[in-house]
């Protein structure tokens, strides 16, 4: 039985990277909501903060290995990366803490509220040509926030930082995507750290996703280039909505 789980989770985790690379994902919004709907089946209950604790290497996995892919191909904005990188380290130390004490009610509304904000104004400007724009002030604590929902729901903070790097920081969205999962590895550290120091670290289930996750990635990260940009927004809006929703179902049914 626990081989099966074990495969199941590798299984997850595959899928999880090859959509948060080509997304710019860590992998959470799969891996959290597939091991609460398929461990339990196959014998092995598990908890919402196990499952996020499990995602913390996913999103890590994500990005080692799609980061590496990105910076081959010259997308990453490195210097970009790691001005940010701070805040959504510190937002992430936050939200793990928040997330082993406090329910996430509250705050998966306002998240939900967000992205659903999110997506509308990456399709609302599908017909405008994208060119860079200086960023915005409000860049900064829109990370940090990021950060805590990376810590708090176990995502790698990529439903956040692509748009905000997108519509505040003026990065055309196939950067904003290869930037959001160089700076989703450096958090996911700090975030694992808390939830293994916290006792809820599956280590057999956070290697079985990475595996898989590592493979996914980068798969992930070579189908992304071939995808136009148009699509990318369009792909990237409906994984919005469907986060948002899915957020909203959980906490409040």
């Amino acid at each position: 039985m626990l081989s099966a789980v074990l495969f199941a989770t590798v299984v997850i985790g595959l899928i999880a990277g090859v959509l948060g690379a080509i997304l710019g994902l860590g992998g959470g919004v799969v891996v959290v909501p597939a091991l609460e709907f398929m461990l339990p089946r196959l014998g092995h209950p598990i908890t919402i903060q196990q499952a996020v604790a499990v995602s913390q290497f996913s999103v890590l996995a994500v990005g080692l290995s799609g980061a590496a892919a990105y910076l081959q191909q010259g997308l990453v904005r490195a210097r970009t990366g790691y001005l940010l990188a701070p805040y959504t380290i510190l937002g992430g130390t936050v939200g793990s803490v928040l997330g082993l004490v406090l329910p996430a009610q509250v705050v998966a509304t306002v998240f939900a509220a967000l992205l659903l904000y999110s997506a509308f104004n990456l399709l609302s400007g599908l017909k405008r040509v994208e060119v860079e724009r200086p960023p915005s002030p409000l860049v900064p604590p829109a990370m940090t926030f990021a950060g805590v929902m990376s810590g708090l729901l176990g995502i790698g903070g990529g439903t956040v930082q692509v748009p905000v790097m997108n519509l505040l920081g003026g990065l055309p969205i196939r950067q904003a995507i290869a930037t959001s999962t160089f700076i989703m590895g450096l958090t996911a550290v700090a975030n694992a750290l808390i939830y293994q120091a916290g006792g809820v670290l599956d280590p057999a289930l956070a290697c079985a996703v990475a595996l898989g996750v590592l493979i996914g990635a980068r798969a992930g990260a070579g189908l992304q280039k071939k995808i136009p940009d148009r699509q990318l927004k369009v792909f990237f809006s409906l994984l919005l909505l469907f986060t948002a929703g899915q957020l909203l179902w959980k906490y409040w049914t």
